[in-house]
């Protein structure tokens, strides 16, 4: 999308208002994407189910964001940039509200499949606001800012997903968003009418689109119902996979072939692109195994609150925005695939040391590493935009945002799914060895120190499943480590970004 640099008619008040409620909005929208991953086992208490498929509320909000982005281009054409903008703001307060009134996990997962629709466009929308409204001197201070909410929702959202969760009740980790959405609607409504842009007629890719959706659908009923179907041994798995695979393959053939594809594949011709996208997928998974697993772990084993377990996964967000500054100026000095394969290997060495976790770490054993972590996020994220976006040719740099958008989103989704896949068959092997090896006479210790004997079962099943289950979770982080050291040598085969890139239009 072209980004106007005349003079619109607003005030510089109205322009810092109008910056405000727009990174309020971004700041909402990425809240949203971990707030309730410290809240799902609450939620699964409450509504009843486990909770492997309370998961499907985090996956199913990142698939149909995943499914909206690269319709955004689309939409704010079709309807203008300010339209889309309120339009989708109202539908994710009318859907956080459907969320918060859920009673069954179909409710929920529907409801939040809402929010990823109305949401998906909201972050892209905001920053193209922000854009049009100040002039081009003005922009990288006010990016900034944009990219601070961006960079403070993951750490916030843990924290209050746990203390709602703790203190008042899981709905209200969904209805805290009307209030911010009220009030970015009517103050957009206010502020942003000058800045609208003009209506296009244009043609939309539906068979493209259609296949889009049919086959993440399918790949992701297959990866979340797996678990609990004993994966290829059910023919609806087999049949879900097979679905997924050929509307995969239809869908690759339409795109390359159609004149106006809703997504264009064409970008991957670019090795420096394909090689940062790849890379930042692979990260982006293996990184998103500790924000699953981790609050899951510290409050099913390790009896700590929701509220705190926030706390622990927060750390890397909160040094991450000390680090952001520092990673920004470094861009242009220095070879961005130093940057990135370093802060990569960064992370890879930080979850091998995750890896070496037990059941008597304290609070800072485990908060340590997420910090550390932290420091090395921007170090990766603001140069690999440099890049991807920076191997291709300017006309194409919003096609190339819109992909990368994606399959970041994608492969979050994809691996939440496939980790907890793991890590639940781990738990189950290592009980088993655990048992296996487990010392006849361990129940008559635990007598001789006091305990009753009808107690001691109860008292050695739980700290074999205890066991079992952290000996698990560190063979899956030790997996995340091999994946992101492998990311980081992929990012060498990149020639060298040379030129300025159009940062506006990495959404």
């Amino acid at each position: 999308m072209k980004h106007a640099t005349e003079s619109f008619n607003l005030t510089p008040r109205q322009r810092t208002l109008a910056a405000v409620v727009l990174a309020l909005s971004n700041f909402m929208v990425v809240l949203d994407l971990t707030i309730a991953n410290v809240s799902v086992p609450h939620i699964a208490g409450n509504l009843g189910i486990t909770p492997d498929q309370g998961t499907w509320i985090i996956t199913s909000y990142a698939v149909a964001e995943a499914i909206c982005v690269p319709l955004t281009g689309w939409l704010a054409q079709r309807f203008g940039t300010v339209r889309l903008f309120i339009g989708g703001m109202i539908g994710f307060g009318i859907f956080s509200l459907l969320c918060g009134l859920s009673m069954t996990l179909g409710m929920i997962v529907v409801c939040r499949i809402g929010q990823g629709l109305c949401g998906g466009p909201l972050m892209p929308m905001s920053q193209t606001l922000l854009m049009r409204i100040f002039p081009p001197e003005q922009r990288a201070k006010v990016m900034a800012l944009w990219a601070m909410t961006t960079l403070a929702g993951p750490a916030f959202g843990p924290i209050i997903g746990g203390y709602i969760s703790d203190n008042w009740s899981w709905h209200w980790i969904f209805f805290i968003n009307l209030p911010i959405a009220v009030v970015c609607v009517f103050a957009a409504m206010a502020l942003l009418r000058p800045v609208e842009t003009e209506r296009q007629k244009l043609p939309i890719d539906y068979i493209g689109l259609g296949l889009l959706v049919f086959w993440i659908a399918c790949l992701q009923m297959m990866l979340d119902t797996g678990r609990d179907r004993d994966w290829f041994g059910d023919p609806m798995i087999v049949a879900l996979a097979i679905m997924a695979g050929i509307g995969f393959l239809v869908f690759i053939i339409w795109e390359l072939t159609e004149e106006h594809p809703i997504v264009d594949l064409r970008v991957f011709r670019h090795i420096g692109f394909t090689s940062g996208v790849v890379t930042l997928s692979l990260c982006f998974g293996a990184y998103f195994a500790g924000i699953v697993i981790i609050p899951q772990w510290l409050q099913l084993s390790m009896g700590y609150t929701a509220y705190s377990a926030g706390f622990v996964t927060a750390f890397t967000a909160m040094t991450a925005i000390i680090a952001a500054p520092f990673a920004g100026r470094a861009v242009g000095k220095i070879d961005v695939r130093i940057m990135i394969s370093g802060a990569v290997f960064w992370m890879g060495f930080v979850t091998l040391w995750r890896s070496e976790w037990a059941t008597t770490a304290d609070f800072w054993t485990l908060s340590l590493p997420q910090v550390v972590q932290g420091f090395a996020m921007p170090f990766f994220m603001i140069p690999l935009t440099t890049l991807t976006l920076g191997s291709v040719p300017p006309e194409e740099t919003a096609s190339a945002a819109g992909m990368q958008n994606f399959l970041r989103t994608m492969a979050v989704a994809i691996a939440t799914s496939l980790v907890l896949t793991g890590w639940g068959n781990g738990q189950r092997v290592a009980r088993n060895d655990i048992v296996s090896t487990l010392d006849p006479g361990a129940g008559s210790v635990l007598e001789k120190a006091g305990i009753h004997a009808a107690q001691t079962p109860e008292m050695l099943a739980n700290l074999v499943d205890q066991q079992a289950t952290v000996m698990s979770m560190n063979n899956v982080f030790l997996i995340a480590a091999m994946v992101l050291f492998l990311a980081g040598a992929l990012v060498w085969l990149a020639p060298k970004p040379v030129g300025q890139v159009d940062m506006s239009a990495a959404h």
